[in-house]
This record gives structure tokens, sequence and C-alpha cells, in this order.
């Protein structure tokens, strides 16, 4: 409120307090009709009410704590006047009836007003509060610059109806225009709340249960499987559920409905491979006399990607479970033999230390890719680099890059190393001239291919067969013992030592056929 309305000057106490009032003021501004363009309906009423008055001047006026403000104007080209001088005020304050003055020169309460002594002349007046929601917030009133006789009781009360179809028709119009702005917020809440739900992937929901309609989005027909529609029935929806999670949807629906109003529930979709998993939430809206739920809002949204998260991290903690096992069990093995096979403490720390970081290397690439595999010519470079030299490089590489499987790729990782060690103890590498060709190529038909990798040394000491098998040529021999169809050759040949390594290529194979 307008602090300015605490004082209205030149205006009787009781008048000052009638228009200051905060809650006729309030139902005024709430209006929000004050300065608004010019309306025909109320034209046509205080024109009206001139002919009814016999007047020339007719207004539909608005009384704010400092001015009146004229809705409406017949027979008078100004917009309004400050509430000090208003005989509207006056009309306000006297109560529900008209108000008349028929000749303002000799009323003691407008004989000195500027509408009286000034340019309009003003010596009738005649005019009638306008109600709304019980607030008297302006007059519909007539004026004559000429005295008038007191109007008859009929013109008066017709005055007064007049009055009460503008107060109506204030009303009407602040009704409608509330109503366009609850649309409005209506239709702007329905558009924010339409995108929150595409963007969250929900599909919103209500059942009546009596009649088995849902009205729904579409989205939630895509999520079923089911023709595009925005009317679903629920049978319908339940026949798309997978057979496996039918009944515990149903059990868990009906304990939810019968011990509370909400429903939380997860279930596959027929049809989907992989399985579309989709979530459920639901709330009883209404329920009839005897407490059974008739109307239920809700929302469904798709899980899957979850779900199917949630069974690789399964997978991922059995396979990993699975090669910690293996993992012991190799590092085990390693320690036994190469123990078993030392001559003295440090040969068997050297050798099993290196033997454990090439185990290491094809670890830590696996766990990289979540034991998906690796790629054969990143393995090879890696477990080779430390017996090169970068200078003067004397290994050669070439092949296809394959995927390998993670226990074909320990096993090769583990033979790689010890004919790499080899090498550069006792064979091609442990000279200068020595030469290592490494090459690896695809056996086979579709279904049935193979992985034949080739070590061929040449250029070093001429080689002899051993008396007897080191550790080294058993975990080169053994090493693939555990990937089926496995097949490994190792030859001491004059001219250097030969190996060649076949095994299957499985499914995950990068190759294309």
């Amino acid at each position: 409120m307008n602090s300015k309305a605490e004082t209205v000057p030149n205006l009787p106490a009781e008048v000052a307090r009638a228009v200051k009032d905060e809650d006729r003021l309030a139902v005024l501004h709430g209006l929000e009709e004050l300065d608004t363009a010019a309306d025909p309906d109320f034209d046509r009423i205080s024109s009206l009410a001139a002919a009814v008055m016999q007047a020339p001047i007719a207004l539909v006026t608005l009384v704010d704590h400092e001015r009146q403000w004229f809705k409406s104007c017949v027979g008078l080209d100004e917009t309004e006047t400050a509430t000090d001088i208003s005989f509207c005020a006056h009309a306000i304050a006297a109560g529900d009836e008209p108000m008349v003055v028929t000749d303002a020169t000799t009323d003691p309460r407008f004989k000195t007003n500027p509408l009286v002594t000034g340019k309009h002349h003003v010596r009738f007046y005649a005019g009638a509060p306008m109600i709304v929601a019980g607030a008297r917030i302006g007059t519909l009133c007539v004026l004559d610059r000429k005295p008038h006789a007191f109007p008859s009781r009929a013109r008066l009360e017709q005055l007064k109806v007049l009055a009460g179809l503008a107060g109506s028709l204030f009303t009407l119009k602040d009704a409608t225009r509330s109503g366009a702005i609850a649309e409005a917020a209506l239709v702007r809440e329905e558009k924010r709340r339409a995108i929150a739900l595409d963007a969250a992937s929900l599909a919103s929901w209500a059942w009546d249960i009596r009649t088995d309609i849902i009205e729904c989005d579409t989205l939630l027909s895509e999520l079923f499987n089911l023709p595009r529609s925005n009317r679903l029935r629920a049978r319908d929806i339940l026949t798309a559920i997978d057979p496996r999670d039918v009944y515990q949807t149903e059990t868990r629906f009906r304990d939810a409905l019968t011990g509370s109003d909400d429903y939380f529930g997860e279930y596959r979709v027929k049809g989907f491979h992989p399985p579309r998993w989709l979530a459920t939430r639901g709330r009883v809206i209404e329920r009839n006399g005897d407490g059974k739920p008739t109307l239920i809002f809700g929302v469904n949204y798709d899980i899957t990607e979850r779900k199917l998260g949630d069974e690789r991290q399964r997978l991922l903690l059995r396979e990993l479970n699975h090669r910690v096992k293996n993992t012991l069990a190799t590092v085990q093995a390693l320690a036994t033999q190469t123990v078993r096979h030392a001559r003295q403490p440090s040969e068997f720390l050297e050798a099993f230390s290196a033997r454990l970081q090439a185990l290491g290397i094809a670890h830590n690439l696996l766990s990289d890719r979540e034991w998906r595999g690796i790629g054969i010519r990143e393995l090879v470079q890696i477990e080779v680099r430390p017996f090169d030299t970068t200078e003067q490089p004397r290994m050669t590489i070439s092949g296809d890059d394959l995927l390998l499987s993670p226990d074909q790729a320990v096993g090769l990782g583990l033979i790689l190393h010890e004919l790499a060690s080899n090498a550069l103890q006792y064979g091609s590498l442990s000279v200068a001239p020595g030469k290592v060709d490494l090459g690896w190529k695809k056996q086979g038909r579709k279904g049935a291919r193979r992985l034949v990798l080739t070590w061929r040394e040449s250029g070093g000491p001429q080689v002899a067969p051993p008396e007897r098998h080191g550790f080294g040529s058993i975990l080169i021999r053994r090493s693939l013992a555990k990937v089926i169809s496995s097949e490994v050759t190792h030859e001491f040949r004059p001219e250097g030592v030969f190996a060649e390594i076949s095994m299957p290529l499985e499914d995950l194979s990068s190759d294309k056929p």
C-alpha cells in the first residue's frame, strides 16, 4: 500500500477513512484496471446511465487514495481528477445507496470545490457505488453543468442496477483475466513438466482402475513395445511384462496398494535381447468408500543401462575372482619351479622377479581393458622391449593385429619372456650380429581359425640341444596348457632356437572375416 494513502487532504475524516481503507484498496488494486485501455462494455453502461438520468456526462470511476480514474467517460475529455476534490469519494463513504447533489453551489460540502467553481461548472451529481467482493471500489455517476430536480426513485434504482452491472462486469473480467493467467501458467507448467519428463525419459500415466484405462504419455507405449497411443489398458501392460517377472510384479503391486499408497517395482519387457528393464513408481490418488484404490498416478522409466551395468559388474567381479585364483596359482607354480631349478638364492630371485614382471605386464594390460582381451602386437612389443635396443633394434616384429583372450595373453606373455631371456643370455641376442624374427599369421577357415606365431633366431652362437631341460624350457612348453587346442614347438636348431606357437582364435578376435 502506498504510504500516501495515509493522508487525503480536504476530505472529511469519515470520507478519508473510507477512501484509505486497506481492504477496499486491496480489492481495487487486485483488479489491475487502473490506467488500462478503454472498454466498450463499460462505455455502453455509462451511456445508458446518461440516458436514464438525462445528464450530458456519465463516468465509471475507480477511486484510488490520491486520484479517481475514469474507466469510462462520456461527455468529458479528462481521464482523472484528484481524490480530495472527488464527489465519488463522498459517494462511496455514504453507503451502498446512490448519492445525489441537486445543486453543488448550495451544498456546503462542494460549493468551494474546484470542480464547481472552475471550468467544469459542475452543478448536478448522482452516483451509485460499484461493489466488488464487498468493497466499494468507485461509482457509476452522472453530472450536469446545471442544477436538476431530485431524481425519481425509479431512476435512482435504475442507476443503482447499472452500477451493480458495472461491478459484476469488473468481477467477470477479473475472473477471465485470472483464468487466462492461470491457464497460461498451467500451460507453462505443463510444458516444463513435459520437458523435464522427456529429459529424464519418464513416461507419466494415470490409471482409472474402474475402467482399466491408463491415460499416458506416448512414451509409455513405446517402453512396453506396444502400438503408439495415449490410452492403454492395464491388462495390455501386464501382458507385455516378461513372464518371469509377472508374478512378482502382481504380488508386490497388490501388497503395496493394500498396505500403503505408494508402489515401486522393476521388471523386464518381453521381446528384447538383451532384456529391457523398466521401473515403476506409482501413488494412489483416490479411494472409494470401501478404501479400495480407484485412481493411481505414476511414472515409468528405462533402467536397462543400470541393470546391464550391474550385470557387467557382477560378471567382472566373478571374472576377477577367477583371474585372481589363476594368478595366485601361476605365481605359486613359478615360485616352486624356479626355486627347484635354481642353484643358489640369488639366481632364484633374479629369475623369479623377471618372470613375475612378465606376468605383471600382461595383467596390467588386461586390467586396463577390464579383462576383455589384448591386441597381440601391443603385448609382443611390451614383453620383448626390455631385451632389445632402440638405437640398433635386432628384433623384427610382423603380423596383423589380433585380439587375444586373457588366458592366451598371460600364457603367451610368459613364453615370450622366456624366449627373449634365453636369447639374451645364450642365444642370438647374446652377440652383436644376432637377430630374432618374430611374426604371426592366421590359418584356417572362419570358425576354426588359428593363430600361428613363430620365433626364429639367427646370427648367434651355434646351438646344441641341452642335456637337460631347465624350467624355462618347461615353461615355454606348458604356459599355454590351459588354452584348449594350443600347441607349442620348441627346437634347438644349430642356426638358432626356433619356436612355433599355435592357438585357436576365439570370437573376440578383432580381425574381420
